[in-house]
């Protein structure tokens, strides 16, 4: 649990430390200077998609309340924060398959977050496909609070008084 909290707190610093890393990867390791147009280019992308990814992950319920991501999260935005580390150290021989892979990676990330926040806070309704083209099925009525009330008429008659 400590390592899921851990990493709930982790997802907004990471999309401000993970495009500063490639700066600084791309300084430290001495890339060259095409690889800063790369910088240039990724550095923006990582800040953003990190962000939308982060709130995404953040507006669901059970993260909010449990004040920890799940699994899922931790294990796809985790190996996708370890490719762009790794895409820091501007190493010629492996950095083009990284790339394609941290991509891909990223685009997962997004996919997961998004589909466990519709999960979690989509629509309730059914939608029926038939034949003839889609139907609405609507939700269920809510039962009354107390079952063994049931809806009464109650029908009050007027007394009339006598003709005179």
């Amino acid at each position: 649990m400590w390592m899921r909290q851990t990493f709930f707190r982790w997802l907004i610093p990471a999309a401000f430390v993970l495009p500063l890393w490639l700066v600084i990867g791309w300084i430290a390791f001495g890339a060259s200077p095409w690889a800063l147009l790369w910088v240039l280019l990724s550095a923006p992308i990582v800040f953003v998609w990190q962000l939308i990814v982060a709130l995404m992950v953040r507006a669901r319920g059970t993260v909010r309340a449990e004040g920890a991501v799940s699994w899922t999260d931790a294990g796809v935005i985790g190996g996708w924060h370890v490719l762009v580390i790794a895409l820091g150290v501007f190493d010629a021989r492996w950095w083009w398959p990284v790339l394609a892979v941290a991509i891909v990676a990223g685009i997962a990330a997004m996919w997961t977050s998004l589909s466990q926040l519709w999960r979690e806070a989509g629509p309730r309704i059914s939608i029926l496909r038939t034949s003839g083209g889609v139907g609405y099925v609507p939700p269920p009525r809510e039962q009354s609070p107390r079952p063994d009330v049931q809806d009464e008429v109650i029908v009050i008659r007027e007394k009339t008084p006598p003709p005179a």
